[in-house]
């Protein structure tokens, strides 16, 4: 009777939804094997670079209980992820666009630091949509153009990111936008970001306004359908060992995650637990994370593993030939 009980419960369970997201580990990529270059000479990695991602899933009642008992899951809230306001379809555009971004800002960051003269700029952070129920909302409107963060110019989506998450929760901070060709002077007081604990965030999607990214040769980087910015210090790093002699991997199987601005700055991300869980089980042994997210990923750091705070590109590549051969 117990048992017909407890098989009737998880039946009911399974079919009721609620207003969650499950974030699990998600698969891991070797970085070397999306990336093409054409018109330059490429050297062969010798290891591994990985980029980490995050499965999301939305659950039922069920899984929602799995979920809050797995430590290497986090449950968050619907309205959090995508806003009702969002639909499906504009929550995986803007997600596709943020990764085309990256992987664009990614490119010019290393050829930059190898010396290469590229031309990357736009004219802006585009709003393409606002967050009910955030600081942006009443304050930012779909279409405004951010140029300044806190009377800093800010040109490209990353930028802005990173200019608005290098400041404090409960922070205001000072936004030049163009509206319509106005510009006006605008603040708001950053709240914790709804899915990354410990990060600031103004309630709204970026986008670059009219970018323009001119290479001396072609690279490109196919993104596997995965979305978001976070794997731009991977991307970048991977290019600058394909593109030079020196060894940067060593033998050895690296992991990491974090955004990049086209300054070189390395951002924070969400879902650096299961990130961290992910790369772990690919049997990675180091694992570079942005500084703002390391105390999170050593939470989740097992025996062997040797876990890195990146805030810039030179001191991720700087970490890299400092480890030890493999």
């Amino acid at each position: 009777m117990l048992f017909v009980l407890l098989s009737g419960l998880i039946i009911a369970a399974w079919q009721v939804n609620v207003p969650y997201y499950a974030l699990s580990p998600g698969p891991v990529e070797d970085v070397g094997d999306l990336i093409d270059v054409e018109g330059s000479e490429v050297f062969l990695l010798n290891g591994d670079l990985y980029m980490l991602t995050v499965s999301l899933q939305e659950v039922n009642a069920f899984e929602y209980v799995q979920g809050w008992l797995d430590p290497s899951v986090d449950l968050v809230g619907r309205e959090a992820i995508r806003p009702s306001n969002i639909s499906p379809e504009e929550h995986r555009e803007a997600n596709r666009q943020s990764m085309d971004d990256s992987k664009d800002t990614a490119i010019s960051v290393a050829l930059r630091y190898l010396g290469y003269e590229v031309t990357d700029t736009g004219e802006g952070v585009l709003v393409a949509s606002v967050i009910e129920g955030t600081p942006a909302d009443g304050v930012l409107l779909p279409g405004d153009v951010i140029v300044e963060v806190n009377n800093i110019a800010v040109f490209i989506r990353d930028d802005g990111v990173n200019a608005i998450t290098a400041n404090a929760i409960g922070d205001t901070i000072g936004l030049r936008v163009d509206r319509n060709g106005e510009l006006l002077d605008l603040e708001v007081t950053l709240i914790e970001h709804t899915q990354s604990p410990g990060r600031p965030m103004v309630g709204f999607t970026p986008d670059t306004y009219n970018r323009t990214l001119v290479l001396p040769f072609e690279v490109k980087i196919d993104a596997q359908n995965i979305g978001g910015p976070s794997a731009g210090m991977m991307y970048t790093l991977t290019i600058i060992d394909l593109l030079t002699e020196a060894d940067l991997a060593q033998g050895n199987v690296i992991a990491g995650t974090g955004t990049i601005s086209s300054d070189g700055t390395v951002g924070g991300i969400g879902g650096v637990r299961q990130k961290i869980v992910a790369a772990q089980a690919a049997g990675a042994r180091f694992i570079l994370v942005p500084e703002s997210n390391y105390a999170d990923a050593i939470t989740m750091k097992a025996d062997g593993v040797e876990i890195f705070a990146v805030s810039t590109i030179d001191e991720a590549v700087a970490i890299l030939e400092g480890l030890p051969a493999a």
